[in-house]
């Protein structure tokens, strides 16, 4: 690595799995740290090691606990900062909030932007995330902001599963664009469900789809899922119309344990996830595999701190 500065790479509560993964890939030891909640909710944390001068990659993801774990991130950033750390470059591979990117609706808060704002006002100097739910918050920050894509350990994983006549599907219009690039790269075609969700109750209903399954394996790709609503209303629209056997990929695996059920209840086949959020109840679950995205996460690092362009680990894509 050509930096001047050494690098260290630590975890919050959320996210040591994945950093313990990435040093053991660039063969170094995980920061030592530490976080706890008092009694009355309070988040305190400590490095307990010296990082003056040092660049400081803190992994993190605002995923099943959104609300705890970015308040322990705003404090991880802070506390960097105020130890006198060269840089913090927060490896975030979900951004829950990033769901809440506009004013659809009156007198209600873009979620988003306070955060991308309240990130940077702490001191943060970079971030890493992995699909967005809405690509554009990256111009929310003024910081440098890398965005991953799971898309190709998917690609790769759905080539060695050796699926046969199969389709790309999105479950709605605003997942089309991904979708098609899945299919680009996989060589297959594209279809697109036509999704309505009247509230904010996470419930969703997939009126039609367009695009010909009958007789044909489908793959479904969306970013998340917590509920596995969207999920199995577009799989029993799929069988409706004659699909075969049908498979799911979602980046992050929130799914809690409603969700799970449902997805049991599903014709889904089998659910392909990451490792991007630490989710016990995914691992555990017959239906669902995860891939690691530990790899492709070590090497962003690296080229970072290189000042190689990250943009190479997608050029094939």
């Amino acid at each position: 690595m050509t930096s001047n500065n050494s690098i260290r790479i630590f975890a919050g509560s959320g996210g040591k799995d994945l950093a313990t993964k990435i040093c053991t890939i660039l063969g170094m030891e995980i920061g030592k740290s530490r976080s706890f909640l008092f009694s009355e909710g309070n988040t305190f944390v400590k490095i307990d090691e010296t990082v003056r001068e040092q660049d400081i990659y803190l992994v993190q993801p605002v995923g099943r606990r959104p609300n705890d774990e970015f308040m322990e991130l705003m404090f991880w950033i802070d506390a960097f900062k105020r130890a006198s750390a060269s840089s913090v470059t927060v490896v975030m591979p979900f951004f829950s909030y990033a769901k809440a990117d506009k004013k659809d609706e009156p007198r209600v808060s873009i979620r988003a932007r306070v955060c991308t704002d309240a990130l940077e006002a702490a001191g943060a100097d970079r971030i890493i995330t992995m699909d967005l739910h809405a690509p554009q918050i990256q111009g929310f920050f003024k910081i440098p902001v890398d965005h991953m894509y799971a898309r190709p350990v998917f690609c790769e994983y759905l080539r060695k599963r050796g699926i046969e006549n199969f389709v790309i599907a999105a479950p709605d219009a605003g997942f089309a664009k991904n979708a098609r690039k899945f299919s680009y790269e996989l060589n297959v075609p594209t279809v697109i469900g036509d999704k309505h969700r009247s509230g904010n109750d996470e419930k969703a209903e997939i009126l039609e789809v367009i695009g010909e399954v009958r007789g044909k394996n489908v793959v479904i790709v969306d970013d998340f899922s917590t509920t596995c609503t969207t999920l199995a209303e577009m799989a029993g629209a799929l069988k409706a119309m004659g699909a075969l056997d049908i498979y799911a990929c979602i980046s992050h695996g929130i799914l809690q344990q409603k969700g799970l059920d449902t997805l049991d209840k599903s014709y889904i086949k089998e659910l392909i996830t990451t490792d991007s959020v630490h989710n016990e109840l995914t691992l555990k679950h017959p239906k669902v595999n995860t891939v690691s995205i530990a790899p492709m996460f070590a090497e962003a690092i690296r080229r970072i701190h290189s000042r190689e362009s990250v943009s190479k680990i997608f050029d094939h894509t």
